[in-house]
């Protein structure tokens, strides 16, 4: 099994990439998630780097019994091989609680008696093009009179946050407008994803993270708070999604990649990962149509060339 460096133990001279797949349990492996499955392992390999593997089973309501074990032996079927042990989002509880606590301490965090409800009323800004109403720092001087915590929020500053992708170029986010001091530690209790991802990937080294552009948005919140933290922010990647023919939302349910669903991943899959790369602007020769999934994701792992990568979302052709 390889030994993961930690960030805080590597050195230019000994510093490797490390990449990462981080699924969610509550639905099978889809066609957008192979492309990003397809798109992390070739370019965490093609640097002679490390490929993870994290179930992001954070929000345990919405977690599908089995579903887990489904897309293990799914991944595997395809080719896949991930290095060191799978990381659990549900049983990191205590290193997210202790980022909480460090940024508490720092007055960088605090807690918010605020209902939804009650913030959709106070809120003056306009909703962003998610629906998401920024939150009016109501709580951020301290909690109103009679009110307990619900939620523990982060504060943002007024200064942009500045992404540079390597796919999507170099976008500024004004938090502030978009969202306002956000959500840390839900009111349910549970940890909200910004957090637990940015302590995932300073836990397990991770400094390149390729994934899918509907995570885009999502980025400048975990760059400020890895900044925060003091962790380094890795190199980021955001590829295109893939759509619906006509260009609508894909339906994971139509388009689901998994064993459970009854396909012959041994059969299908080095067709699939052939229909993902070309998705990424890859160019497969034709020899290798009729290879199987891991021979395919040898070829994307020797080849692969981000610059071709495209920008725009699209329909996946599995047939071309």
């Amino acid at each position: 099994m390889a030994r993961i460096l930690m960030i805080s133990e590597q050195t230019p001279e000994n510093r490797c990439v490390v990449g990462r797949f981080a699924p969610s349990p509550t639905g099978p492996l889809h066609l957008g998630s192979l492309v990003a499955a397809v798109g992390s392992y070739a370019m965490a390999k093609r640097a002679g780097g490390l490929w993870l593997l994290r179930m992001e089973d954070l929000d345990t309501p919405r977690v599908v019994p089995g579903m887990a074990d489904d897309m293990f032996r799914t991944l595997e079927t395809l080719g896949f091989a991930w290095d060191g042990e799978v990381m659990w989002q549900s049983r990191r509880a205590d290193a997210y609680s202790a980022a909480l606590e460090r940024l508490l301490a720092t007055g960088e965090a605090y807690p918010c008696g605020c209902s939804r409800a009650e913030i959709a009323r106070a809120a003056s800004a306009p909703h962003d093009g998610e629906g998401e109403v920024a939150y009016p720092n109501i709580c951020r001087n301290g909690l109103q009179p009679g009110k307990e915590p619900r939620s523990y929020r982060v504060k943002v500053g007024s200064e942009p946050i500045v992404v540079r992708d390597l796919v999507m170029g170099e976008k500024r986010y004004d938090l502030a407008q978009i969202c306002g001091d956000f959500v840390v530690k839900r009111a349910d209790g549970l940890f909200a994803y910004q957090l637990a991802v940015v302590v995932d990937d300073a836990d397990q080294g991770v400094n390149q993270v390729v994934r899918g552009a509907d995570l885009l948005s999502s980025t400048p919140r975990q760059i400020l708070l890895q900044s925060l933290l003091d962790y380094e922010t890795p190199v980021y990647a955001h590829l295109p999604l893939v759509t619906a023919t006509g260009g609508g939302k894909l339906s994971k349910r139509d388009n689901a990649v998994s064993l459970a669903v009854g396909l012959d991943l041994a059969v299908e899959g080095g067709r699939l990962i052939l229909a993902a790369l070309r998705f990424l602007g890859q160019r497969p020769p034709e020899s290798l149509a009729g290879s199987c999934g891991k021979e395919v994701l040898a070829w994307g792992a020797a080849n692969f060339d981000i610059t071709l990568v495209p920008t725009a979302s699209a329909p996946l052709s599995v047939h071309s």
